[in-house]
């Protein structure tokens, strides 16, 4: 499949897909939005990857929706506003209910819909130029690509309320401190630490991960007896895989696993 606004790639089992538009500042256009949920399909039936990186071209991250789009648009047509919406939820539904873990690799700005874009990820890794904003108050706008609750459950209630109500931007070190993200590391760092993470993903038992990240997620709304249920019936599900018997194996054998994905 070809893309006009991202750039697929595929080497050992990690994909990476760079948001290219970098003299807008990878702000989210129609074609860019259709360009991703296609790609997150792509990726998602490929068998051959195992861990999915996303970063952006040129300076910016992602710098939100894009200002002409919107002007240009009929925001005063409810139908078009409400399938528009819709397939920002259908993003970041597609990138967290993929068995596969992603990685952000956020580069500088990212914006209100690129911010959660960003925030949609599992693992978030920033430069330390980057910067994060919930940027959609300044437009009048509510959050949406799934801000409201990305954020709440990243960095709690009282903290999403500050950020979504002022839409205030704060650094990566800032982001780091409130649990916004995992890592910040330098701007010359960050494309071999990204890809050191993916790499180490893509290389683990994928079965395990997947089942992990499901229950890690649908655990944010389970009571604890649904929860531990839940990891009983995972235990015993990556048990029989063949990742499973090769770890044991490799304890044993007192060497490295070779897991294979299966």
């Amino acid at each position: 499949m070809s893309y006009t606004t991202l750039t697929p790639e595929k080497e050992n089992g990690v994909a990476t897909i760079t948001l290219n538009r970098p003299d807008k500042l990878n702000a989210i256009c129609p074609e860019l939005v259709t360009d991703l949920i296609n790609v997150i399909d792509e990726v998602a039936q490929d068998d051959e990857v195992r861990s999915v990186l996303l970063t952006g071209a040129g300076r910016a991250f992602c710098a939100g929706g894009d200002i002409g789009d919107l002007l240009s648009s009929s925001m005063e047509n409810p139908v078009e506003l409400m399938a528009t919406s819709k397939q920002g939820a259908i993003i970041i539904s597609g990138m967290r209910n993929m068995p596969k873990p992603w990685i952000a690799a956020v580069n500088g700005p990212a914006i209100g819909a690129g911010c959660n874009l960003a925030l949609g990820c599992d693992i978030i890794i920033a430069a330390q130029n980057a910067t994060f904003s919930q940027a959609f108050m300044s437009l009048g706008l509510h959050p949406d690509t799934g801000g409201v609750y990305l954020l709440t459950r990243l960095v709690g209630t009282a903290r999403a309320c500050e950020l979504i109500f002022t839409g205030k931007t704060i650094d990566a070190t800032e982001a780091e401190r409130i649990g916004l993200i995992n890592q910040v590391v330098p701007a010359d760092q960050l494309e071999s630490t990204a890809k050191q993470m993916a790499l180490r993903l893509a290389k683990g038992p994928s079965k395990a991960i997947g089942m992990a990240k499901a229950t890690i997620y649908q655990g944010m709304t389970m009571d604890m007896a649904s929860l531990l249920e839940a990891e009983v019936r995972a235990t015993c599900l990556s048990m029989a895989t063949e990742d499973a018997k090769e770890g044991i194996k490799a304890i044993l054998e007192k060497r490295k696993p070779e897991f294979k994905g299966k």
